[in-house]
């Protein structure tokens, strides 16, 4: 028996681009759309999990296994919205200047029977104390545009962060350690 297939249950090049790395390729792009609200009262882990789960649900082939995923980058209880505008970025990156946050990466990778598997990565970052100017040049760059939590670590945002604990891989939107362990209890051929 060859290679069980796998469909990604994500539109994002960065996702694509890090399975990649572990030398998987997809049969298949399926990004899940799905009511991304939080719950009220949700914390961020639960929230991460949850969003992880329904994708990977909503995405559900009898054709192969489904692997989604989601990044939630959270300021204590409080989950940072993905910067869909330059004002919402600025918030985030004027509530994370000078302070640790977390961002969570779940993964969830459903079976064709249906059984689903599931990890959570957390990753600690602190960004440097940010001046306006710096958060102007940010903003200026658009790299935030549909970033959790206004940043994208992949970019001109890694300059401006201090210290990283944890999965760097992760932070970009998939935890590479946590995805290669999922796969492989799976029965996927990785090196």
């Amino acid at each position: 028996m060859g290679q069980p297939t796998l469909i990604l249950a994500s539109a994002s090049p960065r996702r694509r681009e890090l399975i990649a790395r572990l030398g998987v390729e997809p049969a298949a792009i399926n990004p899940a759309d799905i009511d991304e609200t939080p719950a009220a009262g949700e914390r961020p882990r639960d929230y991460a999990i949850r969003m992880a789960r329904e994708k990977a649900q909503a995405a559900a082939s009898e054709d192969g296994f489904v692997l989604a995923g989601d990044t939630v980058v959270a300021a204590g209880r409080r989950i940072l919205p993905k910067a869909e505008d330059a004002a919402t970025a600025r918030k985030c990156l004027e509530l994370l200047s000078g302070r640790r946050h977390r961002v969570l990466s779940a993964i969830a990778l459903r079976a064709p029977d249906g059984h689903m598997r599931e990890r959570l990565c957390e990753t600690t970052v602190l960004f440097k104390r940010l001046s306006d100017e710096e958060i102007d040049a940010y903003l200026a760059s658009g790299e935030w545009e549909g970033k959790a939590g206004g940043y994208a670590i992949q970019g001109l945002a890694e300059g401006l962060i201090s210290r990283i604990q944890g999965s760097h891989s992760g932070v970009v939107g998939l935890p590479l350690y946590e995805t290669r362990a999922l796969l492989k209890s799976a029965g996927f051929q990785i090196v």
